[in-house]
């Protein structure tokens, strides 16, 4: 029996895929759960319709993501830091703080699991690089500074 997905199903299937399944598990709990719909023609029409619509949004999101990483990657990014002797500063500087610095510098809010810094601890003065993950297929590197304060 052919049945369209409405949601994430493990080791069965994602949103919106037509899979293949006996008829006892389709009806008895596919179905009822609210997990998928019989396929019949009406339902492949709707399945092909969101599938387009879905693309068309999908091709929108990467391209503002791509437009929005190439603002940060081409702006001038410091993270302040209270320094000691040496140019080292007191603690370290984590992804929380690369983030506030990215929303100050360009006016973007990004939230701050999606940036990953390079180096496992930055503890001292100097360029640093980081990645940033704005969509699951835009990811890019960028350079930032840190200064004391």
């Amino acid at each position: 029996m052919d049945v369209i997905l409405k949601k994430d199903v493990d080791n069965l299937g994602y949103k919106n895929d037509l899979v293949t399944v006996k008829p006892g598990y389709a009806r008895n709990y596919l179905v009822p759960q609210g997990l998928a719909v019989v396929a019949t023609s009406s339902t492949k029409k709707v399945r092909e319709e969101d599938l387009r619509q879905r693309a068309h949004r999908e091709a929108k999101l990467i391209e503002e993501a791509t437009k929005l990483l190439a603002k940060i990657q081409g702006a001038d990014i410091k993270v302040g830091a209270k320094a000691g002797e040496g140019d080292k500063i007191f603690g370290s500087v984590n992804s929380i703080q690369v983030a506030e610095a990215i929303k100050t510098a360009t006016g973007v809010e990004v939230d701050r699991k999606k940036v990953g810094l390079k180096e496992s601890t930055v503890k001292s003065l100097g360029k640093y690089t980081a990645t940033i993950k704005l969509h699951k297929e835009v990811e890019g590197e960028f350079e930032f500074d840190v200064v004391a304060e």
